[in-house]
């Protein structure tokens, strides 16, 4: 079984993404990594490349910044990373750049990956998700974070990036069946240095926005606000990944934020009982799980 890594990339250092501990995160039950290096106003084409030459394969690209529809230029980054996998490979393992794969879990993908190697009617694999905000110390606990989403697809060349990047489909616009792993992405979009967050605020609004809705909806500011937009947040209890480690000591904001203070509508609070207690989720689900 051949394994076969994918991302994409674009001025990591100027908006403080963890792409390397992203990378470093899946490379050791993957053969190759492609990553779609994006043409950046900072050195992040030397970052990748430092990381580990024997294994990462990279590709340079262009970014069409007149694309500026629903977030689509980031699935077209995506499928230029994708189309350039070993066709010998049998699976593809996806991470963004802000997301992390705990090394606890990767015998679990690997193992799965083996399981429905054989099993042609699994298009892909499901992970859960952790989304941290403000700090490393906090995950949202809202119901506007997506719960799971696709991670590891079947090399199959009818299979693409969706929308914005978050997920994907195949063929004429369809869901992929997938297998739910018990695993789990740390995402760590929302955690960053207040200043690289605002700046990515104002710089990435416009992949989705024109510059008008821009000026109207993204505050101009030197620093991101974390406490004035949070929701519903509670304290992480877990542990993070070891090639986290050095980037989370090395914080150099401080965020604190009382869960007893969270903003949930009573609507909320009824469909997060729902789904905790009794198994009925009402999120978005860009996939159809198949039950094996």
């Amino acid at each position: 079984m051949k394994v076969s890594g994918f991302t994409f990339i674009r001025n990591a250092i100027l908006y403080d993404y963890p792409i390397v501990e992203a990378i470093q995160s899946i490379l050791p039950i993957c053969d190759e990594v492609v990553v779609a290096v994006g043409n950046s106003d900072d050195e992040t084409l030397e970052l990748i490349e430092a990381i580990d030459p024997d294994k990462i394969r990279i590709i340079e690209t262009v970014w069409d910044d007149s694309l500026r529809e629903g977030g689509r230029v980031l699935a077209q980054e995506t499928d230029k990373a994708l189309a350039a996998i070993s066709p010998d490979s049998d699976w593809a393992f996806y991470i963004q750049g802000d997301e992390v794969i705990h090394e606890k879990y990767l015998a679990v993908v690997r193992e799965s990956m083996e399981k429905y190697l054989g099993d042609k009617d699994i298009d892909g694999l499901l992970f859960n998700y952790l989304h941290f905000y403000g700090s490393y110390d906090y995950v949202g606990d809202s119901l506007n974070w997506y719960p799971k989403e696709i991670r590891v697809v079947r090399i199959d060349p009818s299979i693409y990036s969706y929308r914005d990047a978050q997920g994907f489909r195949k063929g004429d616009n369809e869901k992929l069946n997938v297998a739910e792993i018990p695993a789990f992405i740390y995402h760590y979009g929302w955690v960053k240095d207040p200043r690289a967050m605002q700046q990515k605020q104002e710089d990435f609004n416009k992949l989705w926005h024109d510059d008008v809705w821009v000026d109207q909806h993204i505050a101009k500011a030197e620093t991101y606000n974390y406490e004035a937009h949070v929701r519903s947040l509670k304290r992480f209890q877990g542990t993070h990944p070891e090639v986290m480690q050095e980037r989370i000591q090395s914080k150099n904001w401080q965020f604190e934020h009382d869960p007893s203070f969270n903003k949930s509508s009573l609507k909320e609070k009824l469909k997060k009982f729902l789904r905790n207690y009794i198994g009925i989720d009402f999120s978005y689900k860009n996939y159809r799980i198949v039950k094996r």
